[in-house]
């Protein structure tokens, strides 16, 4: 049995690592992907976890495949395509670590993976489906990814979303707003970052952007505040959970991380989203806080996750 499987993107982060000696910009190559990085939480932590989607037979594709494996996390629904090329994201940091992308995906891979290529097995045998809304996008991935819900909600697995706006990648607000909205009938526990409030609810502030997702079905709901930690809201009322304090090289992975450690807690609770206290989401809210905090002081999504050991020195401080 899996804790998790997610469904979605991997790609390539070529993050920003100093200037050449003719003093152009180099950058890494780093593995990331939201749903990727979340699972790597789970890896890290000693708990199965695997993973659903597309990459191309390229360079990129295979050190995905290779990076995943070596962090733990299962590989066999990930399919590996000769027909596409593996989706690549550049990013550009400013001064506080605040990232800007642009997408090399026209198609990419993690866009075309289709319906029958989603192995149903793997979702039968996890506590949890996460999703994102990059495999929304475009098809056959969007169908790919209700037919996967679809299958999990079957089968009474817990469904956990995180929608991870991107601009670049919608062809417009409006249609990011239907797209990311589609999911919310099958979504039992769900992030949201504090700038992605009013795409997913028409309300701005966290705790009316939480108390309306817990309107439409939602079960448990995180809102991502950064630097302030994130404000928790279930069935009893919300609350916020402070951030930690850390010294910060990059934010990516930043919201995967904390989603990463927030479901893990979820998951070793025994416990379905709807059966949650408010204390115990603060208790989980904290523990994703602590993950997050250590997460952005490596560069990078799957490489940047901690340790248990270091979590643990984190929570205590």
């Amino acid at each position: 049995m899996y804790e998790i499987t997610a469904l979605g993107e991997s790609l390539i982060d070529f993050t920003p690592s100093g200037t050449s000696e003719a003093g152009m910009r180099i950058f890494e190559q780093n593995p990331g992907g939201a749903p990727a990085n979340a699972l790597a939480v789970f890896a890290k932590f000693g708990e199965k976890a695997a993973f659903i989607g597309k990459v191309g037979n390229d360079m990129h594709g295979l050190f995905l495949k290779e990076t995943m494996e070596k962090a733990g996390i299962d590989t066999k629904g990930m399919i590996i395509s000769d027909k596409v090329f593996t989706t690549l994201a550049f990013v550009s940091l400013n001064e506080q670590g605040e990232r800007e992308f642009s997408f090399a995906r026209k198609p990419g891979a993690d866009t075309c993976l289709m319906e029958q290529e989603v192995n149903v097995d793997i979702i039968n045998d996890s506590k949890i489906l996460h999703i994102g809304s990059l495999s929304l996008t475009d098809e056959p991935c969007r169908s790919a990814t209700f037919y996967a819900l679809q299958q999990a909600k079957d089968a009474g697995k817990i469904i956990s979303y995180d929608p991870n706006y991107r601009a670049l990648l919608w062809e417009s607000v409006e249609s990011a707003i239907a797209g990311m909205r589609s999911p919310l009938d099958y979504v039992d526990v769900m992030k949201i970052s504090d700038e992605e409030t009013k795409l997913l609810t028409d309300i701005e502030d966290p705790e009316g952007a939480a108390k309306a997702l817990l309107a439409k079905g939602v079960s448990l709901v995180a809102v991502t505040l950064g630097k302030d930690g994130a404000y928790v809201c279930t069935k009893e009322g919300g609350a916020v959970v402070p951030g930690f304090e850390s010294k910060v090289v990059d934010t990516t992975g930043a919201g995967d991380s904390f989603w990463g450690g927030f479901l893990y807690q979820l998951a070793k609770s025994g416990k379905r989203p709807e059966e949650v206290t408010l204390e115990e989401a603060k208790t989980f809210a904290r523990f994703g806080n602590a993950v997050a905090s250590l997460c952005v002081e490596k560069r990078g999504g799957i490489p940047a996750m901690p340790t248990m050991e270091q979590v643990t020195e984190r929570l205590s401080e």
